[in-house]
């Protein structure tokens, strides 16, 4: 079976290392990216500089025409995908709830539970042995804010981020007969620019006292569980939510 992997939301962050090192272990990679193609051009340009395989896709994954537009080109490109990284998410500026708008719920939801809910389908058409797929693995990127609620934060994105683990185990159950494992990795505060993107760009440094590790986690170290869970290493393991959080 071809190794073939998108990671959605490829062109940064946790996206971009998960995409670097999968490919580094002989994946072909589609970095999906939804306005910021230069990044995910540097991305594609640093893991054929090292010899891998790795082409950039565009999305926005909460639009379902978009969605199923670059699963057709991934299939063109690379053919039939044995793995999928739904990493794509956002997160919005720190408030409570009593001042969240429908418009930032909708948005936050549209993406992170949606978008994911969307890529998993087609990777399910894909990769399960009852659509006449050979198997495959997904990983579902959700957040220690999924346990932890994010008060006076994000409450809404540990909420769309719980909702991720419930389909992480819902799924698993539902193909796991079919050669597909489904499962999660919650990072815990990670050094990346989705902070900067909700308006807190040392949110890190601030609370990294919180962590028992005393300090904030790398884009690199969250990547590492992502790609063994990818792998055949992590055969019998599936439904498994995998905490990478420095004991936060």
């Amino acid at each position: 079976m071809k190794n073939n992997l998108l990671v959605t939301g490829g062109s940064r962050g946790i996206g971009a290392a998960t995409a670097k090192l999968a490919a580094a272990e002989g994946w072909a990679v589609a970095v999906n990216y939804t306005a910021n193609s230069l990044a995910a051009d540097e991305v594609v340009r640093a893991i054929r500089s090292a010899g891998g395989t790795a082409m950039a896709v565009q999305a926005d994954v909460s639009d379902e025409a978009q969605v199923l537009k670059m699963f057709e080109h991934v299939d063109a490109k690379l053919g039939r995908l044995s793995g999928l990284v739904n990493n794509a998410g956002v997160v919005d500026a720190t408030l409570p709830v009593a001042e969240h708008s429908l418009a930032r719920w909708r948005r936050m939801f549209d993406i992170n539970v949606l978008g994911s809910m969307l890529c998993a389908r087609e990777a399910v058409r894909r990769m399960s042995t009852r659509y006449g797929g050979e198997g495959g693995s997904i990983v579902n990127v959700s957040s220690a804010a999924a346990r932890l609620g994010s008060p006076n934060e994000y409450v809404d994105y540990a909420a769309s981020k719980a909702a991720i683990d419930a389909f992480t185990i819902g799924l698993a159950k539902e193909v796991a007969g079919d050669g597909v494992r489904v499962n999660a990795v919650r990072p815990g505060l990670i050094e990346t620019e989705i902070h900067a993107s909700g308006g807190r760009p040392d949110r890190v440094a601030e609370l990294k006292a919180y962590v028992p590790m005393q300090r904030g986690g790398t884009a690199e170290e969250v990547a590492r569980m992502i790609v063994w869970l990818l792998s055949d290493a992590a055969s019998y393991t599936t439904m498994s939510l995998i905490d990478v959080s420095g004991a936060r």
